[in-house]
C-alpha cells in the first residue's frame, strides 16, 4: 500500500481507518466471461474480499445472503441485463456501491446507468489500476456518505425534540425547559412572533408528558366570536342561546386527562376570561347554560405574539389570569435570530415537501442558501416552510435555484428585505459551529467550510476543532487526508535503534 495508507514508526506498522476499511470490503464481481471474472478477481484480491458470479441470478442469490459493499457488473450477461440487476441491487436493503462495465460503452448508456443509481461506468477493455482505484474511491465516499448521515442523526438528536429542529445557542433553554416541564402539570405561557414554532413546542411538551395518549386539543382563540369562543372552551347546555338546540361538550372536557393549548390567548374577551381564571384555578368549569360544575383534568399550554404584560398594564388583560398562565414562560426567537439554522431547516421542509408533493427531493442549488440567508423573515419558519413549498413545486430541474423561489425574496424593499442588516451575529454552539452566510450547497464542500472555520476557531489546534465539531481528533485527521489538507508521510521510515 502507497504511504497516504500506512508508514512505519519505531519499527511498528502504523495502519489508518482507510486501509482498514478497505481490507476489509467486500467485491462482487458479476461477468458471463470466465477469463474477465478471474483476472478481475486475481488482481483485486490482494485488496478486497472478492466473490464471483456469471449471471444475475447468481448475483442476487449471494447478495440476499451476503450484503457486499461494491457489486462490479457487466452491462451483458448473456440472456440477462445488467441494468435490471442494477435496479434490483439498489432495491436491496443494504445495496451495495455498484459500478457498471461494457464492451459497448455509449455516453447515453453512462447517463442511463448513473440515472439509475449507478456509481460509476467503465469500458473494456479494462485497466485494472484505474479500476482499483475507482472501487477505493467509490468505498470511501461511501464511508464518508455514512459518517456524514451518523453526524446528522447525532445532531438532530442532540438539537431537535418532537420536530423543533436548530442547533442556535437561542434554541438550547428552550430545549431544556421543555424537558423539564412537560412531565409537570405547570401551566406554560409559549411567547414569539407568529409562526415561529409555538404549536411544535405546546405537542413536544404534551408529547414529552406522562399524559401522551390522552388528547391534546387546540383553540384558536383569535377565530371564533365571544360567545362562539365561550360556547367551544366550556360547552353549552340545550336551549343555553339561540341556535342551541343539542347539548355541546366543550373543549376542556374533551381535553379531560390531557393538554388544551389555547393559541393567541391575548384575543379571549373579559367575561371569557373570568371563565377560564376560574377553570386554571379550580380545575372546575360550567357549561354555557347551566349550573352544575364539572371536575376536569387539564393542563393548559397557552401561547401569544401580543405583549401580555404590557395589556395587563393597559387594563385588557385580567392580571390574576396573566400569573395563572406564566407559570413557566417560553419566549420563542424569531428565525432572523437565528439563521445558522436556514440550511437545517430548509433541507428538512425541502425532504417533507418533495414526499407530501409527490415530487423527487432535490437540494438547493448554489444561488438559493445565500439568497435564504440574506432575508430577514418576517414571517418566520412557517414563512421559510412555504417558500421551500413554492420551490419544490415550481422547480423543474435537478435542483432548486434561486429562480424557482418566490420574487420578492430578493427583490429590494421587500417586507423582509434590509439594506443593512439589524440581525445580531450567528450564535456559535460549542457542539457544532453555526454554517457561514455563503455557505455553499455541495455537502462535501459545506463539510470543508465547516472544519475551515473550526480549525480557525481553535487557532489551528486540531484536538479543540474535533471536539468543536462534535467528532474525534482520528477523524478529523482522517477529514483532513481526505481533503488533501494533511502533508503525506514518507513512504518509509527508518526504525529507531
Amino acid at each position: 500500500m502507497g504511504a497516504s495508507f500506512a508508514n512505519c514508526r519505531n519499527g511498528i506498522l502504523i495502519v489508518s481507518p482507510d486501509l482498514l476499511m478497505i481490507q476489509s470490503a467486500t467485491v462482487l464481481i458479476v461477468d458471463d466471461e470466465k477469463h474477465t471474472r478471474d483476472g478481475l478477481r486475481l488482481s483485486l484480491e490482494d485488496d478486497f474480499d472478492c466473490y464471483v458470479a456469471s449471471n444475475a441470478a447468481e448475483a442476487m442469490e449471494y447478495l440476499r445472503n451476503d450484503p457486499v459493499d461494491v457489486m462490479l457488473t457487466d452491462l451483458r450477461l448473456g440472456e440477462d441485463d445488467g441494468m435490471k440487476l442494477l435496479e434490483q441491487a439498489l432495491a436491496m436493503p443494504r445495496p451495495p456501491v455498484c459500478i457498471m462495465m461494457t464492451a459497448y460503452g455509449s455516453v447515453d448508456t453512462a447517463v442511463e446507468a448513473m440515472r439509475r443509481g449507478a456509481y460509476h461506468f467503465v469500458t473494456k477493455p479494462l485497466n485494472l489500476d484505474e479500476v482499483e482505484l475507482l472501487i477505493k474511491r467509490a468505498l470511501r465516499s461511501r464511508n464518508l456518505e455514512q459518517e456524514n448521515q451518523a453526524l446528522k442523526q447525532q445532531v438532530e438528536r442532540k438539537f431537535s425534540i418532537e420536530g423543533i429542529l436548530g442547533q442556535a445557542e437561542s434554541l438550547k433553554p428552550i430545549l431544556e425547559t421543555i424537558q423539564q416541564v412537560a412531565p409537570t402539570r405547570a401551566t406554560v405561557l409559549i411567547e414569539g412572533e407568529s409562526g415561529t414554532g409555538k404549536e411544535l413546542v405546546a405537542k413536544a411538551i404534551h408529547n414529552l408528558s406522562g399524559r401522551p395518549k390522552a388528547k391534546l386539543i387546540s383553540v384558536h382563540c383569535a377565530a371564533l366570536s365571544p360567545q362562539i369562543l365561550e360556547s367551544e372552551l366550556f360547552g353549552h347546555e340545550k336551549g343555553a342561546f339561540t341556535g342551541a338546540q343539542d347539548r355541546r361538550i366543550g373543549r376542556f372536557e374533551l381535553a379531560d386527562g390531557g393538554t388544551l393549548f389555547l393559541d393567541e390567548i391575548g384575543e379571549i374577551d373579559a367575561n371569557t376570561q373570568v371563565k377560564l381564571l376560574r377553570a386554571l384555578g379550580e380545575q372546575t368549569i360550567e357549561r354555557v347554560g347551566g349550573a352544575k360544575p364539572i371536575k376536569v383534568d387539564v393542563r393548559v399550554v397557552a401561547a401569544t405574539n401580543k405583549d401580555l404584560a404590557k395589556m395587563v398594564e393597559e387594563g385588557k388583560f385580567r392580571e390574576d389570569l396573566y400569573w395563572r398562565l406564566r407559570v413557566v414562560t417560553i419566549q420563542m426567537p424569531p428565525l432572523r435570530t437565528r439563521k445558522g439554522d436556514i440550511p437545517i431547516l430548509a433541507e428538512h421542509f425541502l425532504k417533507d415537501l418533495s414526499s407530501a408533493n409527490g415530487k423527487n427531493y432535490k437540494p438547493l442549488g448554489e444561488d438559493a442558501l445565500p439568497l435564504l440567508m440574506s432575508y430577514d423573515w418576517p414571517g418566520n419558519v412557517r414563512e421559510l416552510r412555504a417558500v421551500m413549498e413554492h420551490g419544490v413545486v415550481m422547480c423543474n430541474g435537478s435542483r432548486i435555484m434561486a429562480r424557482h423561489l418566490p420574487d420578492y425574496l430578493s427583490r429590494p424593499g421587500g417586507i423582509g428585505w434590509r439594506a443593512t442588516s439589524t440581525s445580531p451575529p450567528l450564535a456559535v454552539s460549542k457542539a457544532a459551529p453555526e454554517l457561514p452566510e455563503k455557505a455553499p450547497l455541495d455537502i462535501h464542500e459545506m463539510e470543508k467550510q465547516l472544519i475551515m472555520e473550526a480549525l480557525e476557531r481553535a487557532g489551528n489546534n486540531r484536538s479543540e476543532a474535533a471536539e468543536l465539531l462534535n467528532m474525534s481528533r482520528r477523524s478529523l485527521q482522517r477529514k483532513l487526508k481526505q481533503m488533501g489538507m494533511v502533508r503525506k508521510h514518507r513512504k518509509r521510515v527508518k526504525p529507531a535503534p
